[in-house]
């Protein structure tokens, strides 16, 4: 985003240029032409607005799906080492029961 508005004071600054040196920056200087140019470039500047912004936008929500499905794994993972935890102390308990018979 950062480079994209640099680009854009860029081509701003180039087109103030341009458009002193062709009209004087007079009222009367101003012709069809100018006004042709201008909505051009406000309708290139939407495009490509918007190309960037659903570029970013879909990147973003990538991520974010991945954020997601890592914390998800790692909420599995604790619960599977309880779970082992829980099983590793079962074993213990008979492993002790069938060695120390009560009669």
């Amino acid at each position: 985003m950062k480079s994209l508005s640099i680009t854009g004071l860029i081509l701003l600054a180039v087109s103030a240029l341009l458009f002193y040196l062709t009209t004087d920056f007079t009222v009367g200087g101003i012709t069809i032409s100018h006004m042709m140019g201008v909505m051009a470039g406000v309708g290139i500047g939407l495009i490509i607005g918007g190309m960037v912004g659903y570029v970013s936008k879909g990147s973003a929500l990538k991520a974010e799906e991945k954020r997601k499905e890592f914390k998800q794994l790692q909420k599995d993972k604790e619960e599977l080492e309880k779970q082992a935890a829980e099983i590793a102390q079962r074993e213990a308990e008979l492993r002790q029961q069938n060695q120390n018979p009560q009669i």
